[in-house]
């Protein structure tokens, strides 16, 4: 464990409020339910006595918090390779390959991202989720971008909150879709069934969701769109493309099963068989830097078993034009 030591006044500006927000202010880089904590431990003196959180300040007083950093996350170092395209002293960013498990959870104890995080930098530790700031589905390949700072996480999930933060997608989905448009649907747990999402009024517990999608390319019987999200919710493109009536290809828990065009060929119907994951891909993310300012641009190339479908697709297309 790490110790750590800070000594700082008390803004004149903060009289009258609250010692544990007064501290969450001064101190950045610590959230404040672990700022609380230290303050009820007596971790944290003001003026050299201890004082509950509750406790007004008058400004002009003396800090001094000296704790012991302990691990925010209980998960254990693995040597796991991670494709990293930019890594500064606040954050990384990730192009998730697919398979990968972005944290531990039921049936998923180990052999995470988070493990292979911990692994590359064991500070991590100190800072919740592992730095996590959103996540992608096992099966969802992509960029992702992770805190290395709880300051520069803490920035991070704001941008996010506040659409400040740039996520572009590629989705091949079931149907034929001749425009674009944009999905506002709240989403909320399921009603029947634990693992899924589902559109829910917010009243009966759905929170805000939109999804704008535009039509990159056309087959017979299935279309490749550009996804840009406004909000980060939990499958969401899954299951808004699904609440339209176009789920994604392969999807095992939105999907409507396999469709095969009318006189398909081998390689398309292999093809379409064998695409046992959700067709989506996280293409493109972008977004300023939350220490620097500096603007951050990157993008993935979509993996094999995609480029492989998209050009069975393709062939098909070939061999039946589509007559608009």
């Amino acid at each position: 464990m790490t110790t750590v030591r800070h000594e700082a006044t008390v803004p004149v500006a903060a009289a009258g409020r609250r010692f544990d927000q007064s501290l969450a202010e001064m101190f950045p880089d610590y959230s404040r339910s672990r700022l609380t904590g230290w303050i009820k431990e007596g971790k944290v003196t003001l003026d050299g006595a201890v004082v509950a959180p509750r406790h007004l300040v008058r400004g002009n007083e003396r800090v001094v918090l000296e704790a012991e950093l302990e691990a925010e996350v209980d998960a254990q170092p693995e040597a796991i390779a991670l494709s990293i395209l930019h890594e500064d002293a606040d954050l990384m960013v990730i192009d998730k390959p697919v398979g990968l498990v972005v944290h531990p959870g039921a049936g998923n104890p180990a052999g995470t991202m988070l493990n292979a995080l911990l692994h590359h930098d064991p500070a991590l530790a100190e800072i919740p989720r592992g730095g996590i700031v959103h996540r992608l589905d096992k099966d969802t390949s992509g960029l992702m971008v992770v805190a290395k700072t709880l300051a520069a996480q803490t920035a991070l999930v704001g941008m996010l909150s506040r659409h400040e933060v740039h996520r572009q997608y590629e989705a091949v989905v079931l149907g034929t879709l001749v425009a674009g448009g944009t999905v506002d649907e709240a989403i909320g747990r399921h009603q029947h069934d634990r693992l899924k999402q589902g559109v829910r009024d917010v009243e009966m517990g759905g929170k805000e969701a939109v999804t704008h999608y535009r039509v990159r390319e056309r087959f017979r019987a299935h279309t490749v769109l550009q996804c840009n999200l406004e909000t980060g919710r939990t499958h969401q493109i899954r299951v808004h493309l699904s609440h339209i009536g176009h789920p994604l290809v392969g999807d095992p828990l939105y999907g409507n099963g396999l469709r095969l065009p009318r006189g398909a060929s081998q390689l398309l119907i292999d093809a379409l068989r064998g695409f046992r994951r959700q067709a989506l891909h996280a293409e493109k993310l972008a977004f300023e830097h939350p220490v620097t300012g500096n603007y951050l641009a990157f993008e993935s190339t979509r993996p094999a078993d995609q480029e492989a479908l998209l050009e069975a697709l393709r062939a098909d297309t070939a061999e039946h034009p589509i007559e608009d």
